[in-house]
């Protein structure tokens, strides 16, 4: 009777698996056939569009927009690179490219150059912030986009071209002859000593180059420097390879140890990255700094080393990527850059932020709530979550932005009052040493006045709807003195805003002034200078006994996972973070 039931069991279990796969090869079938017939139809209708439209349309940018709206509905990630545009997948994997090496903006006056980089040949040529690109050899670019702009200075390095541009407070324009060359952007954009013995590199990316150069700056720390503990600088990083951060956890950690594992549609593309070298110090000290602008890469390294117990992390939540992307061929030369699975660092977690796959019903996506993520745990039984991306054992507030700081920083205002002083101002001292001056801060503010800056108050706009609706329901009958209080004191005075955020603006302004002398360096040792942040860091690498409990496992009485336990021992309150706001101003720019 039991080998009679066992027969039927197994003859069962064939039926089911041969039912899934003929399920599964009808359901494959009609998916193959859905994307014939859409692309039959979409060929169909261009050719229809092209011969019978009444008027010309350019076939090229129709298609493309019909491109970029199919993979809109995916992720921001999946992105169409035609053969022109190669280049910036270039830059993304190898942070090189052959050009004359600056960062370029739109402005109503043209394409200006914004930020040569240190060496290359913009900033070798003279070329300085503010320049206004008129013509590239004997092309007319006066009224061109960025992207043409970009194209055209672009090219083979060792080949030469002639910009006709226009200088501020220069009457006529000058020509510059510039050699291209192969722009090559560091990575390890600084590192150095601090507090004496405490290692410090901030690493802005993840490429094909990354590794070797925090591997570099390290062994120079370690053996010409004795540093006893070391901080990796993440924030801001918005990730790269993802070999480059296994190859950096690989410095920390045991030689064997399973950094990420991937998981996509296609399970032979699934695979587990482990560390395949011999470490380089698996003892010192290390604390990690994220932000959240660190993504993908970035919280690898960061959420890896959390999950191993190798490293705290200090100050706030990352971005929450947890999404791999790799490149596809297409037809003539171009590529699609294309999400193809998620990953999951040691503990087993996937800290993806956002669901792209069901979406509002005005298509945005939907973030995961903290309610409905999950506990995991680390090697030591610490616990940690699921879906938010990486949270640090000691988060650093960050007050948001007041408005009047991002206009400062995006509109052209503070750009051109730099311009104009770094004319009048050939040299400044070293970046330890500079200072924005009082008379330096007044002028400023004159210029701002002079300019009639603005900049959109959101309590202003909400204080009007308020009103009206108070009208409305009748509640401005009587004594409406508080609202005209309240009004009055909402009124935008620049005077008293620009006093009110005299410190923050001196900060953005010494940033800026010392990026025209000095470089990415140079603005990245200015804004360390009183870095919350950085202070933290160096505050718990001071304390080996924090360290220790901080990675320790949590006594049982503490394990319900709750965020006071997440946010541990230290919550720190701070001004303005001046390092974070810097990145709003690189939104408008393109590399040249």
């Amino acid at each position: 009777m039991y080998r009679l039931s066992n027969t039927k069991n197994i003859i069962g279990l064939f039926v089911l698996i041969f039912l899934c796969g003929t399920f599964s090869l009808e359901a494959q079938q009609d998916n193959r056939f859905e994307v014939s017939k859409n692309l039959e139809i979409f060929n169909a209708l261009v050719k229809e569009l092209e011969m019978f439209y009444v008027d010309t349309i350019n076939i090229e940018k129709t298609v493309r927009r019909g491109v970029d709206a199919m993979l809109s509905g995916m992720d921001p990630y999946t992105e169409y690179y035609p053969e022109q545009n190669m280049d910036e997948l270039k830059m993304m994997t190898t942070g090189e490219y052959g050009g004359i090496g600056s960062f370029i903006r739109q402005r109503p006056e043209g394409v200006m150059i914004v930020e040569p980089f240190e060496g290359m040949p913009a900033a070798v040529a003279g070329l300085r912030p503010g320049d206004i690109i008129l013509a590239i050899d004997s092309v007319n670019v006066e009224k061109a986009d960025t992207e043409r702009v970009s194209e055209l200075l672009k090219g083979v390095p060792n080949t030469k071209l002639v910009l006709k541009i226009q200088r501020p407070g220069e009457s006529k324009p000058m020509f510059v002859e510039v050699t291209r060359k192969l722009v090559v952007v560091d990575q390890v954009t600084y590192y150095g000593v601090k507090d004496g013995d405490v290692g410090y590199i901030y690493l802005k990316g993840f490429t094909d180059k990354s590794a070797s150069e925090v591997k570099s700056a390290f062994e120079d720390l370690k053996n010409n420097h004795q540093i006893k503990s070391l901080i990796l600088d993440l924030r801001n990083n918005g990730g790269g390879l993802l070999e480059s951060a296994v190859q950096i956890v690989n410095m920390f950690v045991p030689k064997g140890k399973e950094v990420v594992t991937t998981k996509g549609k296609l399970s032979q593309w699934d695979r587990t990255y482990r560390t395949s070298s011999e470490p380089l110090d698996t003892e010192i000290p290390l604390a990690v700094l994220i932000n959240g602008s660190s993504a993908s890469a970035a919280e690898i390294v960061s959420g890896a080393l959390q999950d191993m117990d190798r490293a705290v992390l200090v100050g706030q939540r990352s971005y929450g990527k947890g999404l791999v992307q790799n490149t596809r061929e297409l037809p003539y030369n171009g590529n699609v850059k294309l999400t193809i699975s998620k990953y999951y660092i040691p503990s087993g977690r996937c800290i993806q932020h956002i669901d792209y796959s069901h979406r509002q019903a005005d298509g945005g996506a939907v973030a995961i709530p903290d309610s409905l993520t999950h506990v995991f745990y680390t090697e030591n039984g610490r616990p940690v979550r699921d879906g938010g991306g990486v949270r640090p054992e000691f988060e650093v507030e960050e007050p948001k932005m007041p408005t009047m700081m991002y206009y400062l920083l995006t509109d052209n205002v503070l750009f051109d009052f730099v311009t104009e002083w770094v004319q009048k101002h050939p040299v400044i001292p070293p970046v330890e040493e500079f200072e924005v001056t009082d008379q330096d801060f007044e002028a400023f503010k004159a210029y701002a006045k002079e300019k009639e800056f603005s900049y959109d108050r959101q309590s202003e706009k909400m204080l009007k709807n308020l009103i009206e609706v108070a009208e409305f329901e009748g509640y401005m009958d009587g004594d409406s003195t508080l609202f005209k209080e309240l009004e009055k004191k909402l009124t935008p005075d620049l005077d008293r805003d620009f006093d009110r955020f005299k410190k923050d603006i001196k900060k953005i302004m010494a940033s800026e002034i010392v990026k025209r002398y000095y470089y990415q360096r140079g603005e990245l040792l200015e804004n360390l200078k009183e870095d919350a942040v950085l202070q933290k860091a160096l505050e718990v690498l001071r304390d080996p006994q924090l360290i220790k409990e901080t990675l320790s496992p949590l006594p049982a009485e503490a394990e319900v996972f709750s965020d006071e336990i997440l946010k541990v021992r230290n919550k720190t309150k701070h001004g303005l973070a001046l390092y974070d706001i810097k990145s709003f101003s690189r939104m408008f720019m393109e590399f040249v």
